[in-house]
């Protein structure tokens, strides 16, 4: 092989395409931009989403105002009513609600309501419940046993929460009980005044 026999994979050079340069150079008389319009001109700069002056598509789709909670977490409801189709002392769980159609799965976070009445005393175990279906389950003779514990409220009784905000208002206040509890100054009677004074500066008593 020789120095003029080496040449270029096919296909890795490509030769650029000149635009305006008339009908040989393979782009037709107006270069691929058509006839006379906003397109063809030399400074045309359309924005995307541009759709000729019409209102564009995403301004004529309606938006979803308001928050969506990623990590919000739906529990599937189960009333009391439903409890009655188990036996007594009969354990009602995931599984059992799955397997009787109540739930889409054994694993599905379940919350237990006060629809209905319970006539069953049975042994419950969800995710929650609430205090009056805990309530009826107990009365009936069953029991609940939550597999969440709920999240913890705040206690009214706590003391004040340790912030900045805290503390520069805990400032505030020793200062002004510092102020208020400071004894007032004491003003001197005239005749202190007097009796204070340098020697030659006291008044003589007029006749």
């Amino acid at each position: 092989m020789k120095l003029h026999d080496l040449k270029p994979a096919r296909g890795s050079r490509k030769k650029r395409t000149r635009v305006g340069r008339g009908i040989s150079a393979g782009q037709g008389k107006t270069s691929g931009r058509g006839q006379k319009g906003q397109g063809a001109r030399e400074s045309s700069s359309v924005p995307k989403g541009f759709e000729g002056g019409q209102m564009k598509q995403s301004m004529r789709l309606p938006k979803l105002r308001g928050f969506h909670n990623r990590f919000r977490r739906e529990y599937q409801v189960v009333n009391l009513s439903k409890l009655n189709r188990f036996g007594a002392d009969s354990i009602v769980d995931g599984a059992a609600l799955a397997a009787a159609g109540m739930v889409s799965g054994p694993d599905a976070p379940v919350k237990l309501l006060a629809a209905g009445r319970v006539k069953v005393a049975v042994h419950v175990r969800v995710h929650r419940a609430s205090a009056a279906a805990r309530s009826a389950v107990e009365a009936a003779g069953g029991r609940v046993d939550l597999l969440e514990e709920p999240a913890a409220k705040a206690d009214e009784n706590a003391g004040p929460v340790d912030n900045a905000a805290s503390r520069r208002r805990a400032r505030t206040a020793a200062a002004e009980a510092a102020e208020d509890a400071a004894p007032a100054p004491r003003v001197a009677a005239p005749s202190e005044a007097a009796d204070d004074a340098p020697d030659g500066t006291r008044d003589e008593p007029q006749a």
